[in-house]
Parts: C-alpha cells; sequence; structure tokens
C-alpha cells in the first residue's frame, strides 16, 4: 500500500469536503496505534480474556476420511465471542474509539454478525450505539437483530435501494456526515475509504497470525491451501495474511455464485466474469454495476455475502494473483452445511460454508500428506430460520441429500 491508501489501482478515499478531517483524525489516530507495540499487546489482552482467543484450530478427521485426500483443518471463528471474526475488527476499533474520545458508534451489518459484534463493544466501552441494517436482512436475520437491541443498540432498517448491506453503508455514511464531531463509524470490512482497508486488515491479521502457528504445531509444515469465503473481505483478509509471504501456500478466496454466475443473481465480483472497476462508497475496486456505473442487485443465501464490491486489498491480490477466486452456489453452500454438521457436527455459517464448498471440491484431489485450511468465519445459528426452510423445500432437500453424497466423487 502506498501513503494514498492505494493497493496498486485499487482503494483511496473518495470522500465529501465534509468528511475530510474526520478522516484525517482518524488516519492520525490509527497512524499512533498502528506503530505501537502496547496498544497491540493491550488488544491481544483484551481478545484472550474477552473473546475467547486463541480460537482453535480443529482437526476435522471425519471428513478428512470423508474424502481420502488432504487433510482438513478448520480454523474455528464460531468460537470467538459473539460467534464470528467480527469481534476482532470491532474490539480494536472500540479501544481507538476510547483513545479518540467520541461517545457514540454507528456501523453499518449484513449478516448481523457485526452489528452484534458491535453493540456488544458499545455495551462495554458505554457508547451510544446506532446499526444500520437493510429491511431484508433484518428480515431474515432476526435472532442477531434482537440481541443487538437487547444490548442497547438502535437498529435502523434501511428501505433504500436493494435493502441490504450497499444500502446500510450509505446510510451510515448519511449519519455520521452529521454526526462525525462525537461519533464514529465502526466500518465492518476491508472495504470503504482509506484507512478503513488497511485498519480492519491488521485487526483482522490476528487469525492468521494465529493459524500460522497452530498449523506448524499441528501438521509440522505450512498448509497447501487456504480457503475462506469472501463478501467484503475480512475474514479472508484476516486468515490470508499469516501466509500472503509464502508462495508456496495457494489462497482460494470464494464468493456468492447465488443461483450461478450465468444467472445474474449472484455476488461474484471476481470469479464471475461480472464484475468491473468502479468507485463508489469512497474507493475503487470491482464493483458488480452496468454500463452506466449503477450498481446492480445481488443475492446470496448469504446476507454477508451479497455485498456489490470487494476490498480493495483482495482486488489488487487477484489482479496480482496471488489469491484465486471462485464462486460457490446456494444449493452447493447448503449441501456443504450438511455434511459438515452431519459428519463433524460442526455448524458453519452460511457465509462459512462457502469457503467449504471449494475445500470439498479441491481436497480429494490432494496429497493424503497435505494440509488445508478453511477458514470458518462464524458458526450457524442466525442461519437457522434460512436453513430451515431450505431442508423443507423438497427440490432443495433432493439436491442436498445427492450433492452430499456425490461430493467424494466430484
Amino acid at each position: 500500500m502506498n501513503k494514498q491508501g492505494y493497493y496498486g489501482q485499487w482503494g483511496g478515499a473518495f470522500i465529501p469536503e465534509v468528511l475530510y478531517e474526520t478522516f484525517r483524525e482518524l488516519g492520525r489516530a490509527f497512524a499512533e496505534v498502528r506503530h505501537d507495540p502496547d496498544f497491540w499487546n493491550e488488544y491481544v489482552q483484551l481478545m484472550a480474556s474477552y473473546s475467547c482467543r486463541p480460537t482453535p484450530l480443529t482437526y476435522a478427521a471425519n471428513l478428512s476420511d470423508h474424502f481420502g485426500g488432504a487433510r482438513i483443518y478448520i480454523k474455528r471463528e464460531d468460537l470467538n465471542h459473539t460467534g464470528a471474526h467480527k469481534a476482532n475488527n470491532v474490539m480494536g476499533q472500540g479501544l481507538l474509539v476510547r483513545r479518540m474520545g467520541k461517545k457514540r458508534v454507528i456501523a453499518e451489518t449484513g449478516a448481523g454478525q457485526h452489528g452484534v459484534a458491535t453493540a456488544t463493544m458499545a455495551a462495554k466501552f458505554g457508547l451510544e450505539c446506532t446499526i444500520y441494517m437493510g429491511e431484508d436482512d433484518v428480515l431474515r436475520q432476526r435472532p442477531n437483530v434482537f440481541w443487538m437491541e437487547k444490548m442497547g443498540a438502535t437498529v435502523i432498517p434501511v428501505t433504500s435501494g436493494s435493502r441490504t448491506l450497499k444500502d446500510a453503508i450509505n446510510e451510515a455514511f448519511r449519519d455520521w456526515v452529521t454526526s462525525m464531531d462525537d461519533t464514529h463509524y465502526v466500518f465492518g470490512t476491508v472495504c470503504g475509504p482509506h484507512p478503513f482497508p488497511e485498519m480492519v486488515a491488521w485487526f483482522q491479521s490476528i487469525i492468521g497470525l494465529e493459524a500460522r502457528r497452530q498449523i506448524l504445531a499441528a501438521h509440522g509444515r505450512l498448509p497447501a491451501r487456504v480457503f475462506a469465503c469472501v463478501g467484503g473481505g475480512s475474514n479472508a483478509m484476516g486468515i490470508f495474511q499469516g501466509f500472503l509471504d509464502d508462495p508456496g501456500v495457494e489462497l482460494i478466496g470464494v464468493e456468492a455464485g447465488g443461483h450461478g454466475v450465468d444467472t445474474g443473481q449472484h455476488a461474484a465480483r471476481l470469479a464471475g466474469g461480472d464484475g468491473s472497476a468502479g468507485v463508489a462508497q469512497g474507493y475503487k475496486t470491482m464493483f458488480l454495476q452496468n454500463s452506466d456505473g449503477q450498481m446492480r442487485d445481488t443475492h446470496s443465501v448469504a446476507a454477508g455475502l451479497d455485498y456489490v464490491g470487494v476490498s480493495p486489498i483482495l482486488s489488487d491480490l487477484w489482479e496480482k494473483e496471488r489469491v484465486r477466486f471462485t464462486a460457490a452456489t446456494d444449493r452447493e453452500v447448503m449441501a456443504a452445511l450438511e455434511l459438515t454438521m452431519r459428519r463433524e457436527g460442526i455448524i458453519p455459517a452460511l457465509e462459512s460454508a462457502h469457503a467449504f464448498v471449494q475445500a470439498f471440491k479441491e481436497a480429494p484431489a490432494m496429497e493424503r500428506d497435505e494440509a488445508l485450511i478453511i477458514n470458518m468465519s462464524g458458526r450457524g445459528d442466525k442461519d437457522i430460520f434460512t436453513i430451515a426452510d431450505a431442508f423443507d423445500d423438497p427440490s432443495w432437500k433432493q439436491f442436498i441429500i445427492n450433492k452430499g453424497r456425490a461430493y467424494a466423487a466430484d
């Protein structure tokens, strides 16, 4: 990254003049803590005492035997406090907010996990909290909305646009323009204007630092491949950073294939061939947009993966061919979820299950002495109603059963 917040041609800070001083203040504050080992140590200790870190690296013996190829390890961010990787970034930003003396936080959320994590942080640090969430996501993630409200956050359903994550981000920025003196925007992923991508990636790097130590202890050498789902990209960047400097470790990001990348009903910005360079929401990256630069509607069974853009850091790594991108369809995700539950007694979030899909496709062809890591970015509690509906649909259910049986032969 250069000093202007660019990763190759991607990134930057395309912001209204009214927010310029706020971003300068945030940039200065982050630069101070970024190079302060005492701050990082405080952060690590907070995550150890409050959020159960380090999260374990679980050897999935039954899945490994089922596929007969690589040894499958699962990085268990589902066991992080609030049930996902989101707490890593949020608690780090909470410490930063305390240093800056702000009294209120706002956030956007799609799947709701970032909202829950932000509400948790606000309760711990005694901050006022407002969460913006697309109306569609409020309906399909009701358990998370319930917990946000019970922890004292105000949840505002966004009814404009597609009523999903991109619209929640727009509303949060509108709030910040009118409240920046006492409010910090706890951005949830490695997107947005500089310094948000760098800052969120830094806090999430705790995942990769742990995973690297853990796989060396458990397997004796580095993994051959690391898989992570990609919405905005924070969980993927979190684990990828542990292995970016190891050319022998292949990094695979899995986007939302929705109903299929050939249907237009998906969120595959890099894997689907539909993405194009653009500037929106304060930064330059690959977006799903039409020829006039208007953002297209997206679809995913996973509320956290239907974002119209992707991290500028990941766009750069994709362009440099350091990260390979694929897409998983909704039905493939449900089949991988069922297989993981039945074989290991582990319930991935629908977002995380996208990474399982691709790992299951590739594991059988790998050598038995090779290892792969799946970053399980969250647990599936929040998805119980969506999962139940899928299993109640006869056509979906039959596909799930058939695909589960066929995985080993794929």
